[in-house]
């Protein structure tokens, strides 16, 4: 029932910028601003060292360079960012179907069907984030609440790397004492015209009729006068046609040998296949991802000329690892995909595996 709802909302800290200075150790701790240099460059992203200066995204990289003259320019590498993203997703779906991407760093999820409480949502919330960084060496902050508008709200409280929770009880006075420039949906231009109109906080907006919300604000009143009383009845929407179906894990200790990395393949077919079953569908496509303890990561694939059963993901597994690794080098990640997803008959053939 919505009334038992446990939304969550996980933001990326800083998210390309924190990749672009995991994978690059020099640029650690340093103001790094992604994106164009050139005079009409813009910045996608800043570290929160740079953002100490007030570089933000979407500032022209001029201004950016002239608030912070130490700043770092770093080219977007987006195929990149798109894989690290679809990593966190797979994490997301560890814990409910219900996960509603918002972009590349931020998503909305419905646990509601895991948990009964939004203190129990708490402690998914840590789960999640700490799968996040033990898989990428990324901070994660989240947001807890009963509607996806709070769970937004309550993600940036304790940014970065922070959650916070917003009970029912507590909905209404968080929102009372929020500056209205705060309020998801209210932009800069919005928020001038609210304080001309001496509306600074949640306690001026909610003495506002929402009729004269409209009159002045248009269609967006009807938002404004519900948000500030906290109700948002909007469902996490997945709304995604699954392409692929894969399994991954981070090791706490390095895998070293090949038999270690043999054995390790074989739970993941064993996951990957059960997985799989549940979906009733199969690929001919199955993808290896193997990252190396440095974070240098390779990605192989085989396309089979007929649907994949146990055995050819297994054949395949096996081929691509020998393509693959290089001996000597310790690996902490492992992941398998099918994906050139077909029929729904992988049940049936799955039944085969001995």
């Amino acid at each position: 029932m919505e009334q038992n709802r446990v939304i969550l909302h996980i933001d990326m800290d800083a998210f390309y910028a924190s990749i672009e200075q995991r994978d690059n150790p020099a640029l650690r701790g340093k103001p790094v601003a992604v994106g164009g240099s050139s005079q009409r460059g813009v910045v996608a992203a800043a570290s929160y060292e740079a953002r100490k200066f007030g570089v933000h995204s979407a500032m022209p990289s001029a201004i950016a360079k002239r608030r912070c003259p130490d700043l770092i320019f770093v080219r977007t590498r987006f195929d990149v960012y798109r894989s690290v993203s679809q990593e966190i997703r797979e994490i997301f779906l560890e814990h409910t179907p219900l996960v509603e991407p918002l972009s590349l760093d931020e998503a909305y999820l419905d646990i509601s069907k895991v948990v009964a409480s939004i203190t129990a949502g708490e402690e998914v919330a840590r789960k999640i984030r700490k799968d996040i960084y033990n898989a990428t060496h990324l901070r994660a902050s989240a947001g807890i609440s009963f509607n996806k508008f709070l769970a937004k709200m309550a993600s940036d409280v304790n940014k970065p790397d922070g959650q916070y929770a917003i009970l029912k009880p507590e909905a209404d006075h968080f929102l009372r004492e929020l500056p209205v420039q705060m309020f998801h949906g209210i932009g800069s231009a919005t928020a001038e015209k609210m304080k001309r109109l001496k509306i600074e906080f949640g306690k001026d907006l909610i003495e506002w009729p929402e009729q004269r919300l409209v009159d002045i604000f248009g269609k967006a009143g009807h938002h404004y006068f519900h948000i500030v009383r906290g109700e948002d009845h909007r469902a996490v929407n997945p709304n995604r046609i699954r392409k692929s179906v894969g399994v991954e894990r981070t090791y706490g200790e390095n895998l070293e040998y090949r038999k270690d990395i043999s054995s390790a393949l074989d739970e993941l077919l064993t996951k990957l296949s059960d997985r799989v079953e549940r979906h009733g569908r199969t690929g001919k496509t199955i993808t290896l991802k193997l990252r190396y303890s440095d974070f240098e990561t390779i990605t192989r694939s085989k396309t089979h000329y007929q649907l994949l059963d146990y055995e050819a993901m297994r054949y395949y597994a096996d081929l691509l690892v020998n393509e693959a690794w290089q001996v000597n080098r310790p690996v902490r990640l492992l992941g398998l995909t099918v994906s050139n997803l077909e029929g729904d008959d992988f049940g049936k053939q799955l039944k085969l595996r001995l």
